[in-house]
């Protein structure tokens, strides 16, 4: 009996000890994490269930901002919805911040505080998609011009998706701790809003933020589906003017004259041994000449032609190293033709520069993850950077240094994706008549990714 009695002794001995000891904690930690994914796919469960509930009413909201498309500057209805839609819910709303920008704010208790970003703006181009709900919206445009109005952009999309959020965190404030700012960005479009809505104190007069992010529609990527991408995400977007002179004649007399059209092509042939030969290939950069102007008759040589850039770069080194290579190549071509310094080209860079957007490494990595959990790995994609601009960028770019996400929602109907993945399709750009994207799910995943993310970052 003795033998027996000590080892059951030492078994529970050894029991004991372990209790305490790493294998213990071993298993105690994959208990809380098994405890802590069930109580996350009830949250998930329940949060996709009121979206599936809630998508009639943002389906005609989506319709709504579809067919009633405002051009940058200009939004004045579509803030007066956005923040009644805002007021519903129980945010506290100020109405034109920056122009035409929405603020709304909704305070629960200590904690965090997260901006969350929808642009408001349409573009001037006819609608082409053929769809039952197409805009047929006209307006008169700065020049004078009659042109169409659409949302060729996403923006109808954004804002829904944006109200969605709203109305669910409103609903889950037992799940939350802190301050949500919901803002309506005019202008994204002329690069103007952002700032706008800075100067006129968005981070002086509202609760600054400690996390700021936004989603924006993909042309690429299939509905149902999320794409993110850490580190650069998009360009810095810089235009310039550049005005070349010369000294115009007869044509029949060339060596009379100085040439600004020989001159001026000379310049954009010059200019593309930037990014060849004076950058370095691990540093993207891009330098377009889109536009030229010159003359008026084939037998006359003008006294100037104007040209006009755009310049895409990450860095703000390599931005201001774009800029003064520019300079630098048509000043010399212009010294090689026996221009005199004062007959040196003018530059003009334009105002509505836009700074590259950074997505927090980190800050992408936290919220890649509740995508994940939420909408499923096989739902979310890792995006390549792109050249493109969004102002997004500059909530992260103020003294607060605020943590900054913003990601793809996937907009494709699943069968012209698979038909554009066979090469029988082609997938309509942003920026195009006919791009169309399916509000189902789109709209649904939206507010999913961006209800889950805003909750992470305010959880208690």
């Amino acid at each position: 009996m003795r033998p027996i009695l000590t080892c059951i002794g030492v078994l529970f001995f050894l029991s004991v000890i372990a209790q305490d000891g790493p294998v213990h904690q071993l298993k105690q930690q994959a208990k809380e994490s098994a405890a802590a994914l069930k109580g996350m796919d009830g949250q998930n469960n329940e949060l996709r269930t009121q979206v599936d509930r809630d998508y009639a009413y943002l389906e005609e909201l989506y319709l709504h901002y579809h067919t009633h498309p405002e051009l940058s500057f200009y939004e004045v209805e579509t803030a007066k919805r956005m923040a009644e839609e805002l007021r519903k819910i129980g945010f506290d709303v100020t109405e034109k911040v920056g122009g035409n920008g929405v603020v709304g704010v909704l305070k629960n208790g200590e904690g965090p505080t997260v901006l969350v970003r929808a642009d408001m703006d349409a573009l001037p181009i006819v609608e082409e998609t053929g769809k039952p709900y197409a805009s047929n919206v006209t307006t008169v445009d700065e020049a004078g011009n009659t042109v169409g109005v659409m949302h060729a952009c996403g923006h109808d999309a954004h804002m829904t998706v944006w109200t969605g959020a709203a109305r669910r965190l409103a609903q889950m404030k037992d799940k939350w701790k802190g301050t949500l700012v919901f803002i309506g960005q005019p202008a994204e479009e002329r690069s103007g809003g952002a700032n706008a809505m800075l100067e006129d104190g968005l981070y002086k007069r509202f609760p600054v933020p400690d996390y700021a992010i936004a989603l924006h529609a993909s042309p690429s990527v299939m509905a149902g589906k999320v794409g993110y991408c850490s580190g650069y995400s998009l360009a810095n977007v810089d235009m310039m003017d550049i005005t070349v002179y010369g000294q115009g004649g007869h044509g029949a007399y060339p060596q009379d004259t100085k040439d600004p059209v020989l001159l001026a092509a000379r310049m954009i042939v010059a200019l593309q041994t930037i990014v060849s030969r004076e950058i370095s290939p691990l540093d993207p950069a891009v330098v377009t000449v889109g536009s030229i102007h010159g003359g008026t008759k084939g037998n006359i040589i003008p006294n100037e032609v104007k040209l006009e850039l755009t310049m895409r770069s990450y860095s703000d080194e390599v931005r201001m190293a774009l800029i003064d290579k520019i300079k630098r190549i048509c000043n010399g071509v212009a010294m090689s033709a026996g221009l005199s310094e004062s007959q040196y080209p003018h530059y003009e860079l334009r105002k509505e520069y836009t700074p590259s957007v950074y997505n927090d490494p980190q800050l992408t990595e936290r919220i890649r993850q509740v995508f994940v959990q939420t909408l499923g790995g096989e739902n979310v994609e890792q995006a390549l950077p792109g050249m493109a601009g969004e102002d997004f960028a500059r909530y992260g770019r103020t003294e607060e240094k605020v943590p900054i996400f913003l990601f793809w929602l996937g907009t494709v109907d699943p069968d012209l994706h698979a038909a554009a993945q066979r090469g029988e399709a082609i997938l309509p750009p942003l920026h195009n008549s006919k791009f169309a994207p399916l509000p189902e799910p789109t709209i649904k995943t939206g507010v999913m990714a961006m209800t889950a993310a805003a909750l992470e970052l305010l959880g208690k």
